[in-house]
């Protein structure tokens, strides 16, 4: 019998505030410490001059979300799963490789700004707050039902609210900061290298298994979903609400990054502080310049944002090694049932924290995850385009003509700035 359109989720109705999930935890995520030390560097250095860049990436990381989402949701499978099954097995555990390494040096980065901020607020070791909030993240994301942690993720992500207040509590010149949505290009080292930061930041690999490992899982959790190339029907109400979460998610996301970039630049570059090294640093520093509660407020972002960004980083990595290896995953299954999944988030967490004992500059931490990030996206985003355009994977659900040119030019982007990366190494 076939499913009712009742029952299949396939009648029209208005998207609201309980359809967002995955789109929106991947764009909260997307401003993680170490994104927040980027823009608060752009901000410092640029001034307003490269906001611009936050409006023209916004379509491109929204449409390449929404790509692999939609794989997942019309295949049933995550992102590494689809790999697996449609490319040669050294394409899948290269890229699963390099994920894997940078995503670790990542968190590692992330608890190094977590630790120094909650040492700006309360005083203390910073090693022994990033022990604290890892045993937090691990105990949370392993041992807490997916349903009571998603809430718990989604209300966290309303700390990103302290920075739209940071820009509000500083004296910041609007024209000037609406002046930069206008793009302009200039000459020189240090600002192809921003350019080349805020790409990397903004269309982050991990992201992209992270949510397609969300969707996959939701036919494992909802029995009455399923592939949609098992079932069609359900195919308009889904594909309307991951667009609809998607694009608020990186909105969301794209707009913190502006006010991120506007507190930066009226505070820190307006006093002539070009150079930011961690995000904590720039905490640190707002203090004589706006004030306690200002510089406090930055701070508790940074924890809350860590606390966000983590835990799908790490998942990301366990979706990705478990699709490889036709390993049982999901955040949704009990331990019993996916223990190797569960095991490599484990690990991955704790080789971050390892990354926080070694003698690493955590701004050179951050630069070799970039690099590894885009040397890994620009074959990932290529791969990813190509089957999403393939009847064979996606049925009747084959992107659209306009995605797949935005996807392209994502994937361009990307191409690019790996090019600056490795032009900067030779030279």
């Amino acid at each position: 019998m076939a499913d009712s359109p009742a029952r299949n989720g396939g009648v029209r109705r208005r998207m609201g505030l309980r359809d967002l999930g995955p789109g929106l935890l991947t764009g909260v995520a997307d401003d993680d410490p170490s994104n927040i030390a980027t823009y608060s560097q752009v901000g410092a250095r640029f001034g307003y001059q490269l906001i611009w860049t936050l409006w023209v990436f916004y379509p491109l990381v929204a449409v390449i979300q929404q790509v692999s989402a939609e794989m997942a949701r019309a295949t049933g499978k995550g992102l590494a799963a689809n790999l697996r099954d449609h490319y040669p097995p050294w394409v899948g555990y290269s890229l699963v490789a390099i994920l894997l390494v940078a995503n670790v040096i990542n968190i590692g980065a992330d608890l190094m700004a977590m630790g120094g901020a909650a040492r700006l607020l309360f005083g203390g070791l910073r090693l022994s707050y990033a022990a604290g909030f890892l045993v937090i993240i691990v105990t949370l994301e392993v041992l807490v039902r997916y349903e009571r942690y998603a809430r718990v993720l989604e209300v966290l992500s309303l700390a990103l609210l302290a920075y739209v207040a940071t820009a509000f509590s500083v004296h910041v010149d609007w024209r000037q900061a609406l002046a930069g949505f206008v793009p302009t290009l200039m000459p020189g080292h240090h600002y192809a290298t921003a350019l080349v930061a805020i790409a990397g930041t903004t269309i982050s690999p991990y992201l992209l298994f992270w949510q397609a490992g969300q969707e996959a899982e939701i036919t494992q959790r909802d029995s009455t979903k399923a592939a949609l190339i098992a079932r069609p029907a359900q195919a308009p109400c889904e594909l309307r609400r991951i667009r609809f979460d998607t694009y608020i998610g990186m909105a969301l996301s794209q707009i913190v990054a502006f006010f991120i970039i506007v507190t930066a630049a009226a505070t820190l570059g307006a006093h002539g502080i070009v150079r930011v090294d961690t995000a904590s640093a720039a905490a640190s520093a707002l203090a004589p310049l706006a004030g306690p509660w200002t510089s406090a407020v930055f701070a508790a972002g940074l924890v809350a944002t860590g606390l966000l960004a983590i835990p799908a980083m790490a998942a990301a990595c366990a979706y990705a090694l478990a699709g490889i290896l036709r390993w049982p995953q999901g955040l949704g299954a009990p331990i019993h049932a996916a223990p190797r999944f569960y095991l490599v988030l484990v690990l991955v967490c704790t080789a971050g924290l390892g990354i926080v004992l070694l003698p690493f500059n955590s701004m050179r931490a951050l630069y070799l995850s970039a690099a590894l990030n885009g040397l890994v996206a620009v074959p990932l985003l290529a791969c990813m385009m190509i089957l999403a355009r393939r009847r064979s994977v996606m049925g009747r659900f084959v992107i659209t003509t306009g995605s797949l040119i935005v996807g392209w030019a994502a994937t361009l982007v990307m191409a690019a700035a790996a090019l600056v990366l490795v032009d900067s190494w030779i030279t």
